[in-house]
């Protein structure tokens, strides 16, 4: 119903194919006040690559007219119009191309319409104008098959069900940038789009895929090339502001003209460019960037292509041959042109199988063109997925500039969808160039990585990209760079310095090796020849009174008890094992109240002994050798009983401590039952109590050589070593708890032996006038307490 609408190039034929393209970029801005009919839209700055890919259509057109194979007899006709970037005019021309609503000349001077009778549409190159194109097309099934439309939106077939595209889907592209961007390890980028459904759609993917990289954008900004100039700056001072080196441009190449022009007022050569297929390979881009700022600049564009014949057909083109302009001489975007060429053959095979097929087969184009599947006159497969996509393959171009200073989009890579996810991004062996014609990969990360003993903690208020190194603690490590968490060494096992690997910890026990296990063994071997000396001593002069007075039988196994009580602490050296954990406690407690029972016993005999001598008195006939033997006997077993419910029920047994030191183990002897164990010590005490207040109740009574005062003495030193023990083994950490309770053994044993035999061994070797039955029976009475 609007103003009649003349295709720019058009020729007639049996089929007529439509072509929308951008002959121009832009368009004049006008107010419209809607008092009367607007104006036509006044299209601005030519833009040659639409002139480019309208000449693909039209060589891929005369190819199919000249070819006796396909389409044979039937002539293709076209009808392309000048879309000139707008989106309501695109819609509008669409609308032409179906309907019809051109001045035809007729006989008469009055302008009248016919049907047009476009059986399928090549276009449009951005994916906005696209997707209202393919809203109203929808409906009647007229297939529209673009070269440049990339948004992933446009693969919904419920929305647009009548679009297909020569061109991979964003969905890939999107994905494959995020990937390119996370193999050269930049984890915090800027990100610039086209304010378009062809940006926004294809930044939102690149963001979902790069968060799940880990990857974060510092900023995320958007414009149009029709926004003012202020919003240009804003955009570049965020860019001047920003701590990132890494720009990721999602942008047509007519934004990107807009954005290069901006930034071409300021000095911004520092930055690494990410692109898009939509300029990393186009000459008017390079040819504009006359401050090398994208020099170096990386990004995916669809695979090199070669059309024969086709560079020769655009430049025999007249009057452009004569134009002696550059851009028509470029064929950098041969591989679009190649999309436009690969569209309208696609449309052919269609309309032939169509014209060949039966009556009972599917005359719908729309479905042809969807089943199709050939291949080019290069060997280049054509097909179209469920959602009417090709398959998805892109090359990696790097800008490299030469000494001519023309830059040189070289391949250094390639992305393939269709292969395993670990092999799809592929970058040769090729030296790359980067921001400022630098060979070394730039750096973008927000913070630096965190080494091997150090785990991430994020900085409060920014992205998770953004974080401090924190040093493990003591007893975890991480081994790998960029840790999360710091991982607990096992049990055994204490972190290093450097907090990146567990080793073994230390095995701590009292050893012979050491000098406090070393002493004490010495101790221990001198205790026992010491009293073994004594021994000798005693059988040698068995029969001289000192020896004999006070039953020599317990004196010899009280000498015989004191050297397993030396011995005995051997057993607390050492590592422990589950036999010596079981005995040195045992035999500790059993030896020791076998010496203190024989010390009982002989204080017993003293304490008899005198109060035999009380007129009347008997008391010897009830204490004799065997009552005397039979005490020690039962005060001894009553410790063996004690030892063995302790060793049946729960004895003993090796055990690591882990908490008493950090980074050591301590080998310790756990003692299973501390009631069994505190039992032993009780009874011990009980009995040597008993012996002290027995020996001091002898101590006045009259003798030369009364022995009730040494034993008293000997008991009391037996009683403080023991009540001093006690806080001190509790107190005592690790092996330390062991070396006091050897030093009560060695401390108790030395004063049993000095208090009770060295006085004797005095008289036997340095005053043998005194060993005698006389002065041993003498009735002088001392007073030593």
């Amino acid at each position: 119903m609007g103003d009649p609408e003349n295709p720019q190039l058009s020729q007639d034929g049996n089929i007529i194919l439509g072509g929308i393209f951008s002959f121009h970029s832009s368009w004049k801005d006008r107010m419209d006040t809607y008092l009367h009919k607007p104006l036509p839209l006044q299209c601005t700055s030519l833009s040659f690559r639409g002139f480019q890919f309208a000449q693909a259509m039209l060589f891929a057109i005369e190819e199919i007219n000249n070819s006796t194979d396909l389409l044979p007899g039937v002539s293709l006709g076209y009808k392309i119009y000048d879309a000139c970037g707008s989106m309501a005019r695109s819609v509008k021309v669409a609308l032409t191309l179906t309907n019809g609503n051109e001045i035809v000349a007729g006989q008469s001077e009055r302008p009248c319409t016919r049907p047009s009778q476009v059986q399928a549409i090549i276009g449009e190159t951005s994916s906005s104008p696209c997707m209202a194109i393919a809203t109203v097309l929808g409906p009647f099934y007229i297939s529209m098959i673009s070269h440049f439309a990339t948004c992933a939106c446009l693969s919904d077939k419920t929305k647009y069900p009548s679009f297909l595209r020569t061109i991979p889907s964003d969905y890939y592209q999107s994905r494959a940038l995020a990937h390119l961007v996370k193999h050269f390890g930049w984890t915090w980028v800027g990100a610039i789009r086209t304010n378009d459904d062809y940006g926004n759609n294809g930044m939102a993917t690149f963001t979902e895929t790069a968060q799940q990289l880990g990857i974060c954008l510092e900023y995320s900004v958007s414009f149009f090339r029709t926004d003012p100039a202020d919003k240009i700056q804003k955009i570049i001072d965020i860019i001047k502001a920003s701590t990132s080196k890494v720009i990721v441009a999602f942008l047509s190449h007519m934004d990107m003209d807009v954005l290069m022009y901006g930034m071409s007022q300021h000095n911004l050569t520092e930055y690494q460019w990410v692109g898009s297929e939509g300029w990393i390979v186009d000459s008017e881009i390079a040819a504009l960037d006359i401050h090398h700022i994208l020099n170096g600049a990386i990004g995916l564009s669809i695979p090199k292509a070669h059309v024969s014949g086709l560079r020769e057909f655009m430049l025999n083109l007249k009057p452009l041959n004569s134009s002696n302009n550059e851009f028509y001489t470029d064929m950098s975007l041969m591989p679009i042109f190649n999309n436009v060429y690969k569209g309208v053959y696609a449309v052919a095979h269609a309309l032939h199988n169509i014209l060949s097929c039966n009556k009972t087969c599917n005359k719908t184009i729309l479905q042809h063109i969807k089943n199709i599947y050939f291949k080019t006159k290069e060997g280049e497969e054509v097909y179209f997925n469920e959602n009417g996509d090709p398959a998805a393959k892109y090359e990696i171009i790097n800008w490299q500039p030469r000494e001519n200073g023309i830059v040189e989009f070289v391949t250094v890579g390639l992305y393939d969808i269709s292969l395993a996810a670990e092999k799809q991004l592929y970058l040769q062996n090729k030296s790359l160039i980067w921001a400022r014609n630098s060979k070394q990969v730039p750096v973008s990360v927000c913070s630096e990585k965190c080494p091997p003993g150090t785990r991430k903690v994020l900085q409060k208020g920014r992205p998770v990209c953004c974080y401090d190194c924190i040093r493990c603690a003591e007893g975890d490590i991480s081994n790998i760079t960029d840790s999360v968490t710091c991982v607990r060494c096992l049990p055994e096992y204490w972190s290093n310095e450097r907090r990146d690997a567990c080793i073994k910890k230390e095995a701590v026990f009292l050893s012979y090796e050491e000098i406090m296990g070393a002493l004490l063994t010495a101790a221990s071997v001198f205790g026992t020849c010491t009293t073994a000396g004594v021994v000798l001593i005693f059988f040698k002069h068995r029969k001289t009174p000192i020896v004999r007075a006070n039953n020599s039988e317990l004196s010899f196994l009280l000498l015989f008890s004191l050297i397993l009580c030396f011995l005995c602490s051997l057993t607390f050296i050492g590592q422990p094992s589950e036999w010596s954990c079981m005995l040195r406690h045992t035999a500790f407690g059993i030896t020791f109240v076998l010496c203190i029972s024989c010390v009982l016993g002989k204080t017993i005999v003293v304490l008899m002994a005198f109060r035999a001598k009380l007129p009347g008195s008997n008391m010897m006939k009830w204490f004799g050798q065997t009552q005397q033997r039979l005490c020690v006997l039962v005060f001894t077993l009553v410790q063996v009983i004690i030892c063995i419910v302790w060793l049946t029920i729960c004895p003993p047994f090796p055990f690591k401590n882990f908490k008493t030191f950090k980074d050591k183990i301590i080998l310790e002897c756990a003692l299973g039952s501390a009631v069994g164990y505190w039992a032993v010590l009780g009874y011990i005490g009980l009995l040597s109590v008993l012996c002290f207040i027995f020996a001091f109740l002898a101590r006045k009574l009259p003798d030369n050589f009364n022995e009730a005062k040494f034993i008293t003495f000997s008991m009391l030193i037996f009683c403080a070593v023991w009540i001093t023990f006690i806080p001190a083994y509790v107190s005592s950490p690790g092996k330390f708890s062991v070396a006091v309770e050897v030093f009560a053994i060695l401390a108790s044993s030395f004063g049993l032996l000095i208090c009770i035999f060295m006085p004797k061994c005095y008289i036997i070797l340095l005053k043998p006038e005194k060993n005698t039955k006389k002065n041993m029976m003498g009735k002088k009475a001392t007073h030593l307490f």
